[in-house]
């Protein structure tokens, strides 16, 4: 079955980029309907709209809380009933209405509870689990709710972070990871195989 997804994204568009390529070369059955930003002129905008995607501008900035830069997101969103929301480097926080529920899903370059929550994205998460000495770090994708990088757990993957490593190695090492969990995880939900049992996600 051919999943329909809603996007969303504040930057570069590089997980964008990523199932894009996957759809094309026949690895990922799925549609991405709509592409929806909360940064206006990012990288990623341009990349939905190279691809014929539609895209759209929902500035956190200009909205005075969360509640309403979330009901611009969702109305966007229902426009193109999407199977599935996939947040892609999205940077606001999003409060999901009941009908998405379970239909919403983040990655972040890191294994889950650790170097997480408001403030770590992007290079400082890498940066913070350098400083820290771990040995390993990873990705996560894991189904939304309404906290930070809190939601049950779909897939992890794991890296080595070796001695000598910058937070460049270690981003390079993790993203080649991310790009092979998201889109398992997409499959893994349109087929179906996906049940959410409190904090665990139990894969049949």
């Amino acid at each position: 079955m051919t999943v329909s997804i809603g996007f969303l994204l504040s930057g570069g568009g590089t997980t964008l980029e990523n199932l894009l390529a996957r759809i094309a070369d026949g690895r990922l059955d799925a549609e991405i309907r709509c592409v929806i930003s909360s940064r206006e002129g990012v990288r990623g905008l341009e990349v939905a709209r190279a691809a014929g995607l539609p895209a759209y501008t929902v500035p956190r900035r200009e909205h005075r809380d969360v509640e309403s830069f979330s009901s611009a997101v969702t109305a966007h969103l229902d426009r193109h009933s999407p199977d599935l929301v996939v947040m892609g480097g999205f940077l606001s926080l999003y409060r999901i209405p009941p009908r998405y529920e379970g239909r919403v899903m983040n990655i972040h370059p890191a294994l889950i509870p650790l170097f997480c929550g408001k403030g770590f994205y992007g290079m400082r998460v890498h940066e913070a689990v350098v400083a820290s000495g771990m040995k390993v770090s990873g990705c996560t994708v894991h189904f939304a709710d309404n906290v930070y990088d809190h939601g049950p757990i779909i897939i992890q993957r794991t890296v080595p972070v070796r001695f000598e490593d910058t937070p460049e190695d270690v981003q390079q090492r993790v993203f080649a990871e991310e790009c092979e969990a998201y889109p398992e995880a997409i499959r893994l939900f349109a087929e179906g195989r996906l049940t959410i049992e409190g904090r665990r996600v139990r894969i049949r």
